[in-house]
């Protein structure tokens, strides 16, 4: 009964532990951001430093995730917004480029530039492709540079421009070898001379961090030294694309912190798959400080980090700092929240939400050290409740290899738990590539993309991680059954019995050493169930890797393992009769004179 329930209890506690191996806890999340600078402190300084188009998109962050006092944060920006209705372009007070370009917002319905999904620029009408930001209060950048009187303005004003950097992306207007846009000189070259205007001013009002200013500036001078063009057009499209969505204030803002091309086109092109993710975004990076660490986590986990990281938002600056940094998916348990405001469990379960903060590899060690301990001491609570051996049983009794079966099972034990507890232990590679695609019909009218019948089977699938899982569940089974049969084996060779009877236990533990087996034809069969049922996508070769599993260690044991002791034993057996046979009796002579009375 003591094992019983310590090994209960030691498994309750281990999984109250908030470390997981492919996964960070909401709870460490929340210690992290304890005390942490949030999305409304952090909207309600911008605004008290009256960058209001960043203060804005905060405040739309705020409501997103309906985060505490996000009312407070609305009445500060809508008051301030009242209060200057010229920033609804600029986002705070900019005399110089206001005095260059101009206020006033156009009544006419302005017009964007995006890419389609074949990665060619077009003309898009911004009234559906900038419907919340208008509904937020500010007006998208790229609408208003794109119009001829704003884009003509801007490109005199960087003529006279004494920047290098600002000259040599002047020069690529005169360019004709462009893949993305259509030449300057073209009648289709307004959207390469505004997104030259947008990159421009960034560069010519020292908006542009120095590595990412570096990079454009090496990209340009490629371009207009007979190199590729590609990688400053595609600079420059996610520079317009992301004018689309923000207005000069809430662009200088986001793009200042980031230092190469490609974080920038990584987290343009996640705005672009997703438009309401630019608030969640915009406010991770302004709360983290590391645009590249946000994109590192937006392309890692393209499936599920937008939720993430909108997620972590509630818990402030920290909390979305640990989870870029740690890399891993955000988990949520409920049964950890009730642990936390429990009296009895609510200071050990801080306890290792701090140890789980701070030492993260540590604690995840401890954690499985309480399950295989808690797995040895309900096998030992096992032993202990068994009967007691019988006096015919008594000389089978070896002391000392019931350790080993509880540590076996314990090893089992903690396999099942990892399996059962353990968040997104089998979880594909979210990885996403954003490849540039540039259509070229005539060469995809004459060269066909492959053969349309081709058949991709299950068994052609790459070892992804369900599949390597699988392999490893298989394995570590198998394993564990051969070690099994080993200590069987090393028992009824210490048994206090003639040899005879061993030959005879061994052959009652047949079915034993037949175990591999067994496993590995029922693990094949149901595998080949799940995936023709459709539950589980694993490739075919996991599933016939369990009966080969099973045959290398069977024939292992038995032919490495088994045979010898039998053949020792079956020799120790014919041998036992001839030594230790007792003297032939012999008859005592017979007196003479009891012969001789004899009649």
């Amino acid at each position: 009964m003591i094992c019983a329930i310590l090994g209960l209890g030691l498994l309750l506690e281990g999984l109250s532990v908030p470390a997981h191996l492919r996964a960070v806890d909401a709870s460490v999340l929340a210690l992290a951001g304890h005390r942490t600078p949030g999305v409304v402190s952090s909207g309600l300084a911008l605004a008290g430093e009256q960058k209001l188009g960043a203060a804005q998109i905060m405040a739309q962050a705020a409501q997103q995730q309906s985060l505490p006092e996000r009312d407070k944060l609305d009445a500060v920006v809508k008051s301030l917004s009242q209060q200057h209705p010229d920033w609804q372009i600029w986002g705070g007070p900019e005399p110089r480029l206001e005095e260059l370009l101009g206020a006033a917002v156009p009544e006419a319905e302005p017009v964007g530039l995006d890419k389609t999904s074949e990665g060619e620029p077009r003309v898009a009408n911004s009234s559906t492709r900038g419907e919340d930001s208008a509904a937020a209060g500010w007006q998208p950048f790229t609408d208003f540079i794109v119009r001829s009187e704003q884009r003509d303005k801007a490109l005199g004003f960087l003529r006279n421009s004494s920047d290098s950097a600002v000259q040599e992306l002047l020069r690529c207007r005169m360019l004709t070898n462009t893949v993305i846009f259509a030449p300057s000189e073209s009648d289709s070259g307004q959207a390469l001379d505004a997104a030259i205007a947008i990159g421009g001013l960034l560069l010519e009002d020292g908006r542009l961090n120095t590595w990412l200013r570096g990079n454009l500036l090496a990209a340009a001078a490629e371009a207009n030294h007979a190199g590729s063009t590609e990688p400053i057009e595609e600079a420059l499209l996610d520079l317009t694309s992301l004018g689309q969505r923000f207005n000069w204030g809430q662009l200088a803002r986001f793009v200042g912190r980031i230092k190469n091309t490609e974080t920038l086109h990584g987290l343009a092109e996640q705005i672009r798959a997703n438009e309401t993710s630019a608030p969640v975004l915009f406010a991770a990076v302004e709360l983290t400080g590391e645009p590249d660490q946000v994109a590192r986590y937006l392309h890692n986990f393209s499936q599920t980090s937008e939720p993430d990281l909108a997620t972590s938002l509630e818990y402030g600056a920290g909390a979305v700092g640990e989870l870029v940094h740690s890399n891993l998916r955000l988990h949520r348990a409920p049964f950890r929240e009730s642990l936390r405001q429990s009296p009895v469990f609510g200071g050990l379960f801080s306890a290792s939400t701090e140890y789980s903060l701070r030492w993260p590899g540590l604690t995840l060690t401890i954690k499985w050290l309480l399950y295989l301990t808690a797995g040895f001491l309900l096998a030992a609570a096992a032993h202990f409740a068994r009967p007691v051996a019988s006096t015919l049983e008594q000389p089978l009794e070896v002391r000392g290899f019931h350790l080993a079966r509880e540590f076996l099972f314990a090893l089992g034990f903690l396999l099942v738990v990892l399996m059962l507890s353990e968040p997104f232990l089998a979880q594909e590679s979210q990885q996403t590539e954003f490849p540039f695609r540039l259509r070229l019909p005539v060469a995809g009218g004459l060269v066909p993309p492959g053969n349309p019948n081709a058949h991709v089977t299950l068994m052609n699938q790459l070892m992804g991680p369900k599949t390597i899982l699988t392999l490893i569940l298989f394995f570590v089974l198998q394993g564990l059954i051969y070690i099994a049969c080993l200590v069987k084996l090393a028992e009824i060779k210490r048994q206090q019995v003639p040899s005879r009877v061993k030959l005879k236990l061994l052959e009652n533990e047949e079915h034993l050493f037949d175990a591999g087996l067994y496993l590995g034809f029922a693990g094949t069969v149901v595998s080949f169930i799940l995936v023709s049922m459709h539950v589980v996508q694993v490739s075919l070769m996991a599933a016939y890797s369990s009966t080969a599993f099973g045959i290398v260690f069977v024939s292992i044991f038995k032919i490495f393992h088994l045979r010898p002791s039998r053949r020792t034993l079956l020799l120790e057996a014919e041998n036992a009769p001839a030594q230790g046979a007792p003297a032939p009796r012999t008859t005592a002579p017979v007196a003479a004179s009891a012969l001789a009375t004899t009649p």
